[in-house]
């Protein structure tokens, strides 16, 4: 809705002149005013080109560019047809602005030109900082620098801030390109207080988001995410959506390894902005698009579109881009392993053109791809002199530059001979990844922090293996392990708005199970219960990291003494093959055990024979064939992963640290472990520090039960564990709202929760446990003071975690281990109503007695081996964490 337009104002240049002001920050309004300026017969020629201004730069900004170029062209047309110089010279410098985002810089230069010859003092200064633009996107930094410099003083004397607002947010942005961070905040904040100033919301958007770009490229993570989602927030204020800003989103993504979200958010970007017609932002999208698919290891897409790109950006005479793009093309065809001499030479000669055009970040990456082909050639000369170029990224470039680095100083000074010094390059390198995850609060980004490390980590080990060094072996295998779990989660700042969300989750996905049951239509709660998770993550995302120590490293002697008569069995999968670091009576061994692919195939057999096991007994049907498929499965299991360490570990209690897809393994279903006390942990660091904790006093109401609607014996478990507990709370039914089981959770020495469990594979943190007012998810958990000691879940499958790179777990169990919970039950298959509540009753009994956590589990276990119900129960639980 148009303003009221006061009696002093009425004539049609006056409209006119107010559509013009309004166009960038409020485009619908000052459409309406230019439309009826046009519509007045009376309006003359200048009038009339200043309204076909204001309705191009209106269109831009509604992201119609060609209904842009043709209303900014008739705006020139009339002027210069009625002889106005200036008039004309103001047109095209609009004209000059929309080819620029079209994708035409050379031609936006020459409109500017023009225009240049006629316009003087705050006109030419404004021309001037347009100009500053055009060379900007052409890569001319120099060029665009000087033309800023020159603008600046005559916009300040005028007392034009609008200009001097833009001006500012430009130049913040060409400082980020040249890494001048400081200088570059300085005028994005002025930039953003002017704007506020003004009422210049769009425009204030922008440079909040400008703000968010400079934070990322100086690797500081929470806070870009803060100024992407303020400026974000201020778009959808205004009912636009920034396509361009969703791109920068995505490359920040990139550098946290959120591969699937930053795929699909690239994907749209591409997908509006080929609708809008802004080629110049739709080629730099394409080059975030193809950034995704090279991370996502999809090479051959990466390859294709950034070869698009590289094409678009010719055209347009971005040569500095194009050089961009070149450098993606040569990364996907070194991934996808050429090593050709061709290749060689190209990322040198890519590495000068990027290093000449400010990218020094991909220079050096270029520089390290031709290093590394060189030494696969045996080309060890070539080798060290583009290595040597590299040297200051290790210590100063983004986190995971700095790990490539240090993996290629490590293969050149193994090629050298010197493996000591290759071992100590591989030690940097994780030190630098180690310092980058303490940065960050949230635990899903310190998680993705591991997926850097791979290649220094793989080669360690593979040193380690080759050199049949067990002591080694073991501690590289600790050093990339669950490394996350050692920093405790920090809470968001604004607790407040999290709690609100996580109330309207609970309340959406109750909705949802009741719409469902009814035959309801659903979309609509799914799309509420996506938009709430993705606000949830947003928020944790961007909170900064508490100062914490996370150096703490494996001491194999301490260990070894924590251990006792245990032993410890910890996995690593070097390729194919599986290898494990036995410690057992003070000693380390190295053994070689099977295949993974073997053993992934055997356990997602055993799984699938024991999920038809629990169904089948539900149902009351005979369960003979599956039961059959379940031990044959487990007899192979038991063949490749125990037999090769049987004569180290003898009858000992046992310890095992798995890798990759086997911490999904019900262990105590492989023969060798069935009558034997069996500990899971994520790392053997881990297992030490829970195992050697001191408990503190046990306080009188600190064991409580909680019992959720369903599954439907949830009840009388908990009521009939709470009658062996004359101290204990119990929580059941209605009473048993997040609220009051967080509450009671937080500090209790023991805690056993009977309820629905579900494990969210495709977002881990939102895993979560049925309370009677909804869901518990890891969000909740994470916002515990202290969470209890020993925690047992009587639910499907609440064992569960989604393995990232470097065993890095996400869900339950790694949320509550680093709370300081010390041991958790929980099971890791579907289990049986009926054999739960007996097995159960069992654990307890054996932990009132005495018994650990592990031992009251082997013992439960042999106890119900006569009953199918009871077995298939407690083949699915395992004791995690100290045991």
């Amino acid at each position: 809705m148009s303003s009221p337009i006061s009696s002093a104002r009425t004539s049609s240049a006056a409209v006119a002149a107010e559509a013009l002001q309004l166009a960038q920050a409020q485009p619908s309004e000052a459409r309406a005013l230019a439309t009826r300026v046009l519509g007045e017969s009376t309006a003359n020629a200048g009038a009339r080109s200043v309204a076909q201004e204001a309705l191009g730069l209106a269109a831009k900004e509604m992201h119609d560019l060609d209904g842009s170029l043709v209303a900014l062209r008739q705006s020139v047309d009339i002027a210069a047809r009625a002889g106005l110089r200036e008039r004309t010279a103001h047109a095209r410098m609009s004209l000059a602005f929309v080819l620029l985002s079209r994708g035409e810089p050379q031609q936006a230069l020459r409109e500017a030109n023009l225009a240049a010859r006629v316009l003087r003092g705050r006109d030419a200064a404004r021309l001037h900082m347009r100009r500053g633009v055009i060379f900007q996107r052409l890569g001319r930094l120099d060029d665009a620098l000087a033309a800023y410099h020159m603008a600046l003083p005559v916009l300040r004397r005028a007392g034009d801030r609008l200009w001097e607002a833009r001006l500012l947010s430009n130049r913040g942005v060409l400082h980020v390109y040249r890494s001048e961070f400081p200088a570059a905040e300085r005028d994005l904040q002025r930039a953003a207080e002017l704007h506020d100033q003004l009422g210049q919301k769009l425009a204030a958007a922008q440079t909040r988001h400008n703000l968010g770009f400079a934070a990322a490229r100086r690797g500081d993570v929470p806070t870009a995410l803060a100024w992407y989602d303020d400026a974000d927030l201020a778009y959808g204020e205004l009912g636009l959506i920034d396509w361009v800003g969703v791109a920068d989103r995505c490359e920040l993504l990139l550098t946290a390894r959120l591969l699937d979200e930053a795929r699909e958010f690239a994907s749209h970007a591409v997908a509006a902005l080929t609708r809008s017609g802004t080629q110049s932002d739709l080629s730099e999208a394409r080059l975030t698009l193809a950034n995704a698919a090279l991370l996502d290891g999809d090479y051959q897409t990466a390859r294709e579109v950034a070869e698009r790109a590289h094409a678009e950006f010719v055209r347009q005479g971005r040569r500095r881009w194009a050089t961009t793009a070149r450098y993606a093309i040569l990364r996907a065809r070194w991934l996808e392993g050429e090593r050709s001499h061709e290749l060689q030479i190209a990322a040198g000669r890519t590495a000068g053109a990027l290093a000449r055009s400010g990218w020094d970040v991909a220079a050096a990456d270029s520089r390290l791809i031709a290093a590394r082909i060189a030494l696969a050639r045996g080309d060890l000369r070539a080798a060290l002199r583009m290595s040597a170029a590299t040297s200051a990224v290790r210590q100063h470039g983004p986190v995971e530059l700095r790990a490539r680095a240090w993996h290629a100083e490590a293969l050149l000074r193994l090629a050298r001979g010197n493996s000591r010094g290759a071992d100590a390059a591989l030690r940097a390198g994780m030190r630098a990844l180690d310092r980058h995850r303490a940065t960050l609060g949230s635990t899903e980004l310190r998680v993705h922090v591991a997926g850097h490390a791979g290649d220094i980590a793989t080669l360690a080990l593979r040193l380690a293996v080759e050199a049949g060094d067990a002591n080694r072996t073991l501690r590289w295998a600790e050093r990339w392990r669950a490394g996350t779990l050692f920093l405790r989660p920090v809470r968001p700042p604004d607790d407040a708005r999290l709690n609100d969300d996580l109330v309207e989750l609970r309340a959406t996905m109750a909705r949802l199970d009741d719409a469902a049951l009814a035959g309801e239509d659903t979309r609509p709660l799914l799309r509420r219960q996506a938009a709430l998770e993705r606000s949830l993550q947003r928020r944790s995302r961007r909170t900064q990291a508490e100062k914490t120590d996370s150096s703490e490293s494996l001491r194999v002697a301490a260990l070894t003494d924590a251990l006792g008569d245990r032993a410890l069995v910890e996995m690593v999968a070097i390729d194919d093959e599986l290898y494990a670091a036995v410690v057992a009576g003070g000693r380390v061994r190295l053994r070689r055990l099977g295949s993974q692919r073997a053993a992934v195939a055997e356990i997602d057999a055993l799984q699938f024979a024991l999920r038809r096991l629990a169904g089948q007994q539900r149902s009351g049907r005979r369960p003979n064939v599956a039961r059959d498929a379940a031990r044959y499965a487990a007899q192979r299991l038991d063949e490749l992963l125990m037999h090769p360490v049987m004569n180290d570990i003898v009858d000992r209690p046992l310890v095992v640290v798995p890798t990759g897809p086997l911490h999904a393994l019900p262990w105590s279903f492989l023969p060798s472990c069935t009558h034997r006390s069996v500990t899971v942990a994520p790392s053997a660091l881990l297992w030490q520090r829970a195992a050697t904790r001191d408990p503190g006093k046990r306080r009188s109401g600190d064991v409580v039960f909680v019992g959720g609607d369903d599954p439907p014996h949830a009840a009388a478990e908990v009521t009939t564990l709470h009658q062996q507990y004359p101290d204990s709370r119990l929580l059941v039914g209605s009473a048993a709202t997040t609220q009051a089981v967080t509450t009671a959770l937080d500090g209790a020495a023991i805690a056993h929760l009977a309820c629905h469990g579900r494990f969210r594979a495709d977002n881990p943190l939102f895993s979560c446990l049925q309370l009677a007012d909804g869901p518990l998810t890891v969000y909740d958990l994470e916002r515990l003071g202290t969470a209890p000691r020993v925690l047992l879940l009587s639910a499907c499958e609440s064992g569960l975690s989604a393995v990232r790179s470097g065993d890095e777990l996400m869900g339950l169990s790694s949320a509550l281990f680093s709370l300081g919970t010390t041991t958790l039950i929980a099971s890791v298959t579907p289990v049986p109503d009926a054999g739960t509540r007996a097995f159960m009753v069992e654990v307890h009994d054996q932990l009132r007695r005495g018994a650990s956590p592990a031992t009251a589990l082997a013992r439960a276990r042999m106890a119900s081996a006569s009953e199918d119900a009871d077995d298939v129960a407690a083949a699915a639980f395992v004791c995690l964490g100290a045991g």
